[in-house]
């Protein structure tokens, strides 16, 4: 029963967007911890971006965010930087991802920045990670406490010197 009951509730709000929308203006707000900005340390020239999305995009071949957990997927997913866009697929159930099913650049712009890479506006694009984006509860410390920091070294080993959130 409680399985069901999960499933339902993972498909809830992309089946009622009003409730969706009701919801979300009646929502309490989590305390912020403040803005998430730092200012370039080098020209955007010399600058290596990595992108990082909350709409639950992974590659098509690694095991899809679940969705049969109401209080969602704390985990995340690497998409290497020359990924093509067809092998790559959108587990989310919390949004309408009709518009991202058609151009993944929506969320997770790749193409957009490896021509930005191509033309040398930006130093280069590292790794790429999805997010489901909707975690609540139980899964908080596990989203902040593991997941984030194991993102955050990732990035550093790897030379990455900025990050674009795209939220879904």
């Amino acid at each position: 029963m409680s399985r069901w009951r999960n499933q339902l509730g993972a498909r809830f709000f992309t089946r009622f967007p009003l409730a969706g929308r009701i919801w979300a203006r009646l929502a309490r707000p989590l305390p912020a911890a403040g803005i998430p900005w730092a200012p370039l340390r080098a020209p955007l020239s010399q600058t290596t971006f990595a992108l990082i999305t909350t709409g639950g995009p992974h590659l098509r071949g690694d095991r899809p965010f679940r969705m049969d957990d109401a209080d969602g997927d704390p985990s995340f997913r690497a998409i290497p930087p020359d990924t093509p866009l067809a092998a790559i697929t959108i587990t989310h159930d919390y949004y309408d991802h009709a518009d991202a099913d058609r151009d993944l650049n929506i969320i997770l712009p790749l193409e957009r920045f490896r021509e930005l890479a191509g033309r040398g506006a930006i130093g280069g694009l590292g790794t790429c990670f999805g997010f489901m984006g909707h975690i609540t509860g139980p899964h908080i410390p596990t989203l902040v406490g593991r997941s984030a920091p194991a993102v955050a070294r990732r990035l550093r080993d790897e030379g990455v010197t900025a990050a674009l959130l795209t939220p879904a």
